[in-house]
């Protein structure tokens, strides 16, 4: 496989063999590694990556950079998928192709404060490309990329785009604000409007705040569950 090219802010590595890329992300931020720093592992049934973030404002702001890496998939897909693959994301960091279940993205950080300004922040992407089985009986919503007329999309191409749209959202982001990143969320965002559940809460997701948290009516109150609970921990 030739050398990966990205964008000018960002530096690949390639892990091998068993090594998580997201989990190798996170001990080279608490090493000190650059910001921008894609860790990737392109296995023949999967892609995983991660990005290195530097934020610059408290944890419970910097954590929208999980739906800008979700816009960013979005977006890459959208350029070389086929048109009628329809790509939409889970608040919880959840993908959907064509309605099932495909992969996911996750999120560490270096404190768990919202209030406080993190040293390093990483969003992992798992994409799975093949199915795992052939009999999909025991999970019949879960898909893979290639099993949804995806089979041309390349994962190397794949995680390039991906790393040239996320930086195009970040810039977007940086320069006007949640608004324009709030609204292409909106119309990519699955189950707006119906029943659902996070951890011991149920009701009606009514949408996200302005943090993109989840707000979820059930008959008394609305709750707002913010995205840091998404947070994983060492």
């Amino acid at each position: 496989m030739s050398e990966l090219s990205f964008p000018p802010l960002m530096s690949g590595l390639a892990v091998t063999g068993q090594e998580d890329p997201f989990e190798a992300a996170c001990q080279r931020a608490v090493l000190g590694c650059d910001a921008g720093l894609v860790t990737y592992n392109l296995g023949a049934d999967q892609l995983r990556a991660a990005l290195v973030f530097a934020p610059e404002v408290p944890l419970h702001k910097a954590m929208a950079m999980l739906p800008t890496c979700g816009i960013g998939l979005q977006n890459a897909l959208g350029a070389l998928a086929p048109p009628e693959v329809a790509v939409h994301l889970e608040w919880g960091g959840g993908l959907r192709i064509n309605g099932g279940r495909c992969g996911r993205l996750r999120i560490a950080a270096s404190s768990t404060d919202p209030e406080v300004t993190p040293d390093w922040l990483v969003v992992g992407l798992e994409l799975p490309l093949w199915p795992a089985s052939e009999d999909s009986g025991e999970t019949p919503d879960q898909t893979a990329l290639y099993a949804e007329g995806c089979a041309e999309v390349k994962a190397p191409a794949l995680l390039e785009s991906w790393a040239r749209h996320a930086l195009h959202w970040i810039s977007r982001w940086e320069q006007d604000g949640l608004e324009p990143l709030h609204a292409e969320w909106r119309g990519l965002a699955h189950g707006i409007g119906e029943e659902g559940q996070w951890q011991d809460a149920t009701g009606t997701f009514l949408g996200v705040d302005e943090d993109f948290g989840m707000l979820l009516r059930d008959a008394e109150r609305t709750r707002l569950i913010p995205l840091t609970t998404l947070l994983e921990t060492s």
